[in-house]
């Protein structure tokens, strides 16, 4: 989350694995609901949406990216525990160089001091809704 008021500009990874797909489990304190959400980050100043996302998978898994297309621009605004939010999101399919990814069940993985969990869900359990995954316009990407 950034400071109010402020446009964040992020860059998301939609990693696929046959009928699974690869997404950050968080929690609405506010709101008591679970959501799930591709992993990457925010852009740094000068640097691109892409590079953006091979140092965010970098700093957060040691993981490197291959076969990245870009899929398109997502415009967010949400509210999240109780305040509200608005991202740009340059949104990226890829897929991991190492195939040890493809075999994990969940990854623990830290943003600063905060611990985070990524976790591999079939698609069909966001497409009923069993599932939120946010921003909800990625759905149509799955």
């Amino acid at each position: 989350m950034n400071k109010p008021g402020r446009i964040r500009v992020i860059t998301l990874g939609l990693i696929q694995d046959g009928d699974r797909v690869f997404v950050s489990e968080g929690y609405d304190p506010v709101k008591q609901k679970t959501f799930y959400r591709a992993l990457g980050g925010g852009i740094d100043f000068g640097e691109t949406s892409l590079d953006a996302l091979k140092r965010e998978f970098q700093e957060e898994l040691q993981a490197e990216l291959t076969n990245i297309t870009y899929l398109g621009c997502v415009e967010n605004l949400f509210i999240y525990d109780g305040k509200a939010g608005h991202e740009v999101i340059q949104v990226y399919r890829c897929d991991f160089v190492e195939p040890r990814f493809y075999q994990l069940e969940s990854v623990t993985f830290y943003e600063g001091t905060h611990a985070h969990q990524a976790l591999w869900v079939k698609s069909d359990r966001f497409k009923t809704g069993e599932l939120r995954l946010v921003p909800e316009a990625f759905v149509e990407y799955l």
